[in-house]
């Protein structure tokens, strides 16, 4: 799965209020490639990003999420402390806010198309290297363990998109369409959530794409999760393009 176009499309970000090329976020990836191959003891090959990101992405599918797991079972038990600790501390929250603006497509077709795709390992995987499972549950909710920003250790939690109960971010009238739901961790508590709202444009869409941490979140975690947003939804807006 390359994700690569099937027809010319222009995915400009905007990260606090500055324009970032959608180049700028491919080298963002393949940094992130490295990282997350070092953390799961994978190798990729160097050069082109597509290559590595496919790569990689074979990596994590042959490692499987159960293996995947327990690699990554320090990281999680630390994360999942300091996730629980700062959600008790405090129900306040920081804010991480990217922007996309699409040359094609449609805000209901994307939002459409990730709904069906959400329980895809192979869609969900491949949108950021960073990702390493992502699983739907019988409960309806999804788990996620991924890293977040720029933090040291991965995550993981469990997200709910029926369920918006505790996001502090308010719905935008201007934009009919959205993805928005809870994060809760390992016992329940809710530790943030999304609400990547979008809505049409002429000649194609825009995304506003918000994700809520616990307040005493650093603000480098904050700053790096703008292009981890970046990243993954060009990438999914790409494959969507091309099914579509």
């Amino acid at each position: 799965m390359s994700y690569r176009a099937a027809a010319p499309v222009s995915i400009c970000a905007r990260i606090q209020g500055r324009e970032v090329a959608r180049a700028q976020v491919l080298r963002w990836e393949n940094r992130r490639v490295t990282a997350a191959a070092k953390k799961l003891g994978v190798v990729v090959p160097d050069g082109d990003v597509f290559v590595r990101r496919a790569a990689l992405l074979d990596a994590k599918l042959e490692l499987g999420s159960a293996q995947i797991a327990e690699r990554l079972a320090r990281d999680v038990r630390g994360a999942d402390l300091v996730g629980r600790t700062n959600a008790r501390i405090t129900s306040r929250r920081r804010i991480s806010v990217t922007e996309l603006y699409i040359s094609a497509g449609s805000a209901a077709g994307f939002v459409a198309w990730f709904a069906h795709r959400k329980s895809d390992e192979r869609a969900m995987l491949a949108a950021c290297p960073d990702h390493f499972v992502i699983r739907p549950r019988s409960d309806g909710q999804l788990e996620v363990l991924e890293t977040t920003g720029g933090s040291p250790l991965a995550t993981r939690f469990f997200i709910d998109y029926v369920d918006t109960s505790t996001l502090v971010t308010a719905p935008d009238p201007s934009f009919p369409h959205q993805i928005a739901g809870v994060a809760r961790a390992s016992d329940g508590t809710a530790i943030g959530g999304v609400r990547h709202q979008f809505r049409d444009v002429e000649g194609g869409f825009h995304a506003n794409l918000t994700v809520e941490f616990p307040f005493l979140t650093v603000s480098h975690m904050i700053a790096e999760h703008r292009w981890h947003l970046a990243c993954e939804f060009s990438n999914w807006i790409e494959a969507a393009l091309a099914d579509l």
